[in-house]
Parts: C-alpha cells; structure tokens; sequence
C-alpha cells in the first residue's frame, strides 16, 4: 500500500485548520470573558471609590466627635474648678448671695458640658461602627480585585498557549472573585477574616 504525499499533505492541512479553529474560538472565549470581567471591575470601583470616600468622612466625622469630646470635658473641668473656688470664697465672704447664683451657674455648665460629652462619645462610636460596617465592603472589593486580576493574569497566558485547561483554571478566581464583587455590591455578609488578615 503506497502513501499518497497529497493525501499526507490535505490531512495536514486539515488538521492545521482544526487547531486553528480552536484556537480562534479560545481567543474568542478569552477576549469575552476579560471584557466581561473588565466591565465587572469598572463597576466595582465606582462603588468602592464611593465607599472609600464614605469611609474617609465617618475618620473625619469620629475625630470631630472626639475633638468635641475632649473640649466639653475641658469646659466641664474648667466650669467645676470654678464652682469649688467660688463654694471656698463664698464661705469667707460677708455676702454669699451673689456666690449662690454664680456656683449655681457654673454648676449647671458642668452638668450640661457631661451630658454633651456623653453625646460625643456615642457620636464618635456610632462613627466608629459606620467606618467598620463600611471597611467590611471595601474589603469584599479589594478581594474582588486581586482575584480578578489574577483571573485576567492566567487568560492572558491562556490566549498565548491556546491551553483550555488553563481557562478553565483561570474560572476559579474569576468566580470568588465575582463573588466577592457581587456581595460588595448586593452587601451580602460574605468575607474571609482569614484571608482579608492575610492580605492587610
């Protein structure tokens, strides 16, 4: 039995129009699939962007509370040493009516500077939790990120191996990081503490 040479070549070039097929339709797999994930980012970080900028207020909004804090108690302290100096002169002084109305005064500054303390103290709290409610998204976004840039790291390395096993690799990052973009968004109370620890 003879081997045609034009049969040999035909089927080579056969087989050669195959393999490019598939390339092809794995490139074009591949080119979808980081749109897509592009597309899927870009809308992630306008929200995380939004989240940050929510995050930097409630910081700057539980400092102010803070500051406040810090200057009613101040006031309070100044309005109470004042009170006991004004108590000890009005035991000494022929007329204590006027030290009355003066200790009284003071007294009731003090009272009202504690009790706007106190009001501080449960706004810088009430800051505190907004910023870690807030920091919990922001987390799910960062971990969104790294995993999708790490999905469009190994299709990337797919399209120029033309390796189906290393799509079908890269689809694990993808989908945890997919995951994580969607309870960011959806605020879902999905989040690896191990992982967000690991990576912070």
């Amino acid at each position: 039995m003879e081997v045609d040479p034009i049969e040999l070549v035909q089927s080579s070039a056969d087989s050669q129009k195959v393999t490019e097929a598939r390339t092809s339709r794995l490139n074009a797999i591949v080119a979808i699939t980081v749109a897509i994930l592009a597309t899927f980012m870009g809308v992630c970080k306008v929200k995380d962007d939004n989240i940050v900028q929510a995050m930097q207020q409630a910081q700057a909004d539980k400092l102010d509370h803070w500051a406040y804090y810090q200057a009613r108690t101040i006031r309070a302290d100044v309005a109470q040493a004042t009170s006991v100096q004004l108590t000890l002169q009005s035991q000494t002084a022929k007329n204590a009516t006027g030290y009355k109305e003066a200790i009284a005064k003071y007294d009731a500054l003090a009272k009202d500077q504690l009790a706007k303390r106190e009001d501080m103290r449960k706004a810088a709290e009430q800051d505190q939790q907004k910023y870690d409610a807030l920091n919990y998204h922001d987390d799910q976004f960062d971990l969104s990120d790294a995993l999708l840039a790490i999905a469009i790291a190994m299709l990337a390395v797919t399209a120029l191996t033309s390796m189906w096993a290393l799509y079908w690799a890269a689809l694990v990052p993808t989908g945890f990081g997919m995951l994580m973009g969607l309870a960011g968004l959806l605020g879902w109370a999905i989040h690896p503490d191990a992982l967000t620890a690991l990576l912070s």
